[in-house]
């Protein structure tokens, strides 16, 4: 069946899944992605293992999450700023409407600190602030019934 990329990235903001190359890259640490749960820290010898090691002891400065915008008439393509309180405290990494759901959703990161079921932050999305809320449960099929049936 044919399908759009925006379609694919719609639907995989809607899991709360990231994208390699726009939200998973090589200069964002296994603990901030979230994707340390697959690294094996049993081998004794990998590149990089000294530093995920110490992250995973220290935990990560930051973190990915996805984000509902309040307003469904404007969503993200990434790079915007994620303020809170007035201050830039992180950036969007990809976003889309989520059609299932009829929401606009972004993904990016925000200090570990701040990351919150609800919490709240304002998005610059073109010259104006928009109010989006960390969603840390995906919000379609949060319990994953649908990918096992």
């Amino acid at each position: 069946m044919h399908f759009g990329g925006r379609a694919l990235s719609s639907l995989r903001l809607e899991k709360a899944y990231g994208s390699f190359n726009k939200d998973f890259r090589p200069d964002y640490t296994p603990g901030e992605t979230g994707l340390d749960r697959y690294v094996d820290f049993g081998k004794s010898d990998f590149t990089g293992r000294a530093a995920a090691l110490a992250e995973r002891t220290a935990g990560a400065r930051r973190r990915f999450v996805v984000m509902e915008v309040a307003d469904t008439d404007v969503e993200v393509v990434g790079f915007e700023s994620i303020l809170k309180d007035g201050a830039a405290v992180g950036y969007v990494t990809s976003g889309a409407y989520g059609h299932c759901i009829g929401k606009s959703l972004d993904a990016g990161y925000i200090p570990a600190a701040l990351v919150r079921e609800g919490a709240r932050f304002e998005i610059d999305i073109l010259g104006e602030m928009r109010t989006a809320t960390v969603r840390l449960q995906p919000l379609y099929d949060p319990e994953s019934i649908r990918l096992r049936g």
